[in-house]
């Protein structure tokens, strides 16, 4: 539903309307559904065709009719499930018979279409009429890639090999000397130079997205490429599978912040006295703990009435949704004890300690220097003259020794510097990954610049600014609203548009960070560069430095809208009522995805990277950081309390001290590393 915005809901009838005007003058007094397989083939041949007349206007109409077909002839169906089903069944019938090749020639003739850029030019404002036949184009491209990448078991083997067929047409091109995904790159590079201001961004980054996940893969390929890639090199298997103790995490009780806590304290002071006028108790001494009324949530999960969930939100994401805010002080009831037999918990920490070779080095080092007097530079195996605890403390840690696949080819590549002549050169696959990478490489910095840009433009933070660029050229139409109702809606579309491009920009360079990381550490190191070249850190920190929980639980949506609804439902008159009328989710999953995906980007951005970690403490990123854990979702935490730990030795011991909370949802929630001395290094 995401692909097309309200604006665009009149253009729904419009498409209809060109494909029955055609349909019934071929096929009389049938529907498309009656059809037998044969009959839809040689209509669809007619319609390819069609594509090829030198008239503008015939071309469009022909396009608005397939695209009608990729929509799911949705005025032959009476419910959303069998829109999506024929829906589904058009677009692979429409991929066999060559229409994403014709419709990909029609994008390269729109891209290059210089009328139509000096138009936009020219013009004051933009509106969607200066987008139509680029955004018709693109809609099919997006409903043929996202129907045929995603499987299902009732899928035929004809439409297995299909999808192969596509994701390998899409990943090595054969006709053309670059992957299609460079192409929605260039289209974006343009569209932010200021050569195209009428390319439809929303709809571009959404098909990019999904072309990224169908040749490259999503997370869960993602780690079953990582696992094969351990075992070719002969690495031992990884400890645990991150999706998998990640989806089994709970969420934590927010922090307190100073203000609340001030407050507290003189309640507590006012109701103290009146106690004390009331009976003359001696007052008991009061523990440290109680000042910040922090029961620590974590000893007792399956005890505290606070951390009680609503466990049936149903929703896309694992753990628990409850992002309702709450009082963030915790008031001081008796723990309800579930009985044993109900609910059985896992003991000990969620995941296993990690230890580096360098780790196991520098301890030795310090070791020999102290015991000894000199060192043996990496030598990690003679302990001779160190003593007997020193030597079980070095054998804990080889224990714990983690190969990653990025050391792996670190040293392979200094071995190739070392000696280039006896090793020769080294052999590359040619994978996706690969391919993208190459094509990518020559435009690289202006790619990454152009896309963080475009987020800054989305950002709900970001303030309107002449010299900025305008992401509203698809969504705002050619008559602004008149009445209240009109532009209440039109509101809710333009924030709508916003989140979708964040969401789609943030899942896209999550993608490509770690595809390329997984590909070889070098292409990962050479993309972080120009991410934080392009100021991609603060410009994080600068949309996390909001009311996190107000964005997280926005409703900037209007179902009775939504597509495939609207297409099978009598639209009700816009009232107010009819606005927000459906809608009872007590989160938006697109701006919890796009906030979980800015954390790891970040958090892939400065991990072991000193100067970046100096960069969160310069920019005083800690409140910002501590704020986003208000929303009770575990996933999202986790990797908040990663970006803390990593600059709480940089924070001072008062601000440990003090937020002692949080320090312990860091010592449960995430991984381990021996001789870390996150929470008391100075």
């Amino acid at each position: 539903s995401e692909l097309f915005s309200y604006t665009e809901e009149p253009e729904l009838s419009h498409n209809r309307r060109c494909f029955e005007e055609d349909f019934h003058t071929q096929v009389p007094n049938r529907r498309w559904l009656e059809l037998a397989r044969a009959q839809q083939k040689a209509y669809v041949m007619r319609l390819l065709d069609g594509l090829e007349v030198v008239n503008r206007d015939k071309r469009l109409r022909v396009a608005r009719a397939i695209l009608y077909l990729a929509q799911g002839v949705f005025g032959d169906c009476d419910n959303e499930g069998d829109v999506l089903h024929w829906s589904r069944h058009n677009s692979f019938l429409l991929y066999q018979l060559g229409t994403f090749s014709a419709f990909l020639e029609l994008l390269n003739m729109e891209i290059e279409n210089s009328q139509a850029c000096s138009s936009a030019l020219r013009k004051p404002a933009i509106s969607l009429a200066d987008s139509t036949e680029l955004r018709v184009l693109l809609s099919v491209m997006y409903l043929l890639v996202e129907n045929i990448r995603v499987e299902q078991e009732t899928d035929p083997p004809e439409w297995k090999s299909c999808r192969e067929t596509f994701r390998m047409e899409l990943s090595f091109p054969v006709h053309t000397e670059e992957p299609f995904a460079l192409l929605l790159f260039t289209m974006v590079t343009k569209f932010c130079s200021g050569h195209a201001p009428h390319f439809p961004m929303k709809k571009v980054l959404l098909l990019l997205w999904k072309v990224l996940l169908f040749t490259l893969g999503g997370f869960e390929e993602l780690q079953a490429m990582k696992v094969r890639r351990r075992e070719e090199l002969g690495l031992p298997p990884l400890p645990e599978d991150s999706i998998q103790v990640v989806r089994g995490m709970r969420a934590a009780s927010p922090p307190t912040y100073t203000i609340e806590l001030v407050e507290q304290q003189q309640q507590q002071q006012q109701q103290q006295k009146q106690r004390s006028h009331r009976s003359r108790r001696p007052l008991m001494k009061q523990d440290s703990l109680d000042i910040y009324n922090e029961r620590d949530p974590f000893k007792n999960d399956e005890g505290g009435v606070d951390e009680e969930e609503n466990d049936d939100v149903d929703s896309g994401m694992e753990g628990e949704l409850d992002l309702m805010e709450r009082d963030t002080i915790i008031p001081v009831m008796p723990a309800q004890r579930l009985p044993i037999d109900r609910v059985s918990f896992p003991k000990g920490l969620p995941w296993a300690p990690k230890v580096r070779q360098k780790d196991i080095e520098h301890f030795l080092e310090a070791s020999r220097n102290k015991f000894i007097g000199f060192t043996l530079g990496q030598d990690t195996e003679t302990l001779i003259g160190l003593p007997r605890p020193i030597h079980e403390s070095v054998k804990t840690l080889k224990q714990h020794k983690y190969v990653s696949i990025s050391d792996v080819q670190i040293k392979n590549e200094e071995e190739l510097e070392k000696c280039p002549m006896s090793l020769g050169e080294e052999e590359v696959q040619e994978t996706p990954c690969e391919v993208l990478y190459r094509a990518m490489l020559y435009n690289l910095p202006q790619y990454m610049i152009a896309l963080l840009k475009i987020l800054l433009a989305a950002a709900p933070t970001s303030k309107a600014k002449t010299d900025s660029i305008n992401i509203l050229a698809d969504v705002l139409p050619e008559e602004m609203p008149i009445t209240v109702l009109q532009s209440m809606k039109l509101g809710i579309d333009v924030n709508r548009h916003k989140e979708i491009i964040v969401k789609s920009i943030s899942a896209l360079l999550l993608l490509l960070l770690k595809h390329f990381k997984l590909n070889h550490i070098y292409q990962f190191e050479y993309v972080s560069q120009h991410l934080v070249f392009a100021n991609c850190i603060p410009l994080i920190l600068k949309f996390f430095n909001q009311n996190i929980m107000s964005y997280i639980t926005a409703k900037n949506s209007i179902s009775v809208l939504d597509y495939p609804h609207c297409t099978v439902c009598d639209l009700p008159e816009l009232t107010a009522e009819s606005l927000e009328a459906g809608d009872n989710n007590q989160f938006c999953w697109r701006n919890l995805f796009s906030c979980i995906n800015l954390l790891r980007i970040l958090n892939k951005l400065t991990k072991w990277k000193h100067s970046r970690t100096m960069m969160l403490v310069v920019f005083k990123s800690a409140p910002i950081l501590k704020r986003a854990l208000k929303v009770k979702q575990a996933m999202m935490q986790l990797y908040v309390l990663k970006l803390l730990k990593i600059q709480t030795k940089y924070l001072g011991r008062q601000w440990r001290k003090s937020n002692m909370k949080t320090m312990s949802a860091i010592y449960q929630k995430v991984r381990h590393r021996m001789n870390d001395d996150w929470a008391y290094g100075n």
